[in-house]
């Protein structure tokens, strides 16, 4: 059963949008928040600190609330995507340090593409010819930012960050196609976000300690308040987002492709902001990823 009952066929589309302007200005402070910082650390106090934020829900889920409650094997379904999700924000998190704010702005932003094409395999939706070209111009965005990386190489290069953040989409992009499932099979938004943050800190606590005690990591932390921001507008990204996919007529596809105009916000901030050079190629990049964003979500209409 879900909470909220359609009232309009654009209700989720406006989740959607919602959950992308939360995420555009959830990178712009992730990037801020790591800046000369431990990223394990910043990752394990924001899990906690959002864990805190939904708190309400994991006492009304302990009380038997319909709308958060979950079964044992719930928990293990909901535990299994904190294991995805914490690994794309491990990789996402070292992968924006050292990138450009523009480049994994971009990257981030071919994250759609890669749900569309699960949503084809796994849940049946068919592509018309609009949105495969819309398909094609999000993986030529992606090669295209490629080839940013290498104009800006620097002394230890940028290649390895690229490829982390590559690897970090592709988890995203499993664990958006299976919040679909999960909500398709009954799980309530409310019941997700209840509970998949606590296992994110459990699983980042784990992680934080097996760093510490072996010194793997030099980078010492320092608190910034960012991390309290970005905690707060990763739980509105998401439940903004889970609500939308809870609404019958949503498309995960069409969804993540929305969501993902968060790049824009990043773009922005990087290169007014930050001043961050390349800016011609990396307009070029936006155009052809706004380019596929449309052609998908007109061929869609």
């Amino acid at each position: 059963m879900y909470l909220c009952t359609p009232k309009s066929g654009t209700m989720w589309i406006l989740l959607a949008v919602i959950s992308s302007i939360s995420l555009g200005f959830f990178d712009v402070f992730k990037k801020l928040s790591l800046e000369r910082n431990n990223v394990y650390v910043v990752l394990f106090i924001n899990v906690l600190l959002c864990t805190v934020i939904v708190s309400p829900l994991i006492v009304m889920s302990l009380i038997g609330n319909e709308q958060c409650a979950l079964t044992t094997n719930g928990h293990l379904l909901i535990f299994l995507k904190s294991v995805i999700v914490t690994l794309s924000w491990l990789l996402g998190f070292m992968s924006i340090k050292y990138l450009p704010l523009s480049i994994s702005g971009s990257i981030n932003a071919a994250r759609p593409i890669l749900v569309l094409v699960g949503a084809i395999a796994i849940f049946g939706e068919s592509p018309n010819a609009i949105q495969w070209i819309g398909i094609i111009l999000g993986f030529v965005s992606l090669l295209w930012v490629g080839f940013i990386g290498r104009k800006e190489k620097t002394e230890k290069g940028l290649g390895i960050w690229i490829l982390l953040g590559i690897l970090s989409i592709v988890l995203w992009a499993a664990s958006g196609l299976y919040d679909k499932w999960l909500i398709s099979n009954g799980y309530t938004p409310l019941a997700i976000e209840a509970w998949y943050p606590f296992y994110q800190t459990l699983i980042m606590a784990f992680v934080v300690t097996v760093i510490h005690k072996g010194k793997f990591n030099p980078d010492t932390f320092h608190w910034n308040k960012n991390i309290i921001v970005i905690s707060i507008f990763i739980v509105i990204a998401d439940l903004s987002y889970f609500f939308s996919l809870s609404y019958p007529e949503s498309l995960v596809s069409i969804a993540s492709m929305i969501r993902r105009g968060s790049a824009l916000v990043a773009f922005f901030y990087g290169a007014i902001v930050l001043k961050e050079k390349n800016l011609r190629l990396k307009i070029i990049d936006q155009i052809i990823l706004i380019a596929g964003m449309i052609l998908i979500i007109i061929g869609s209409l």
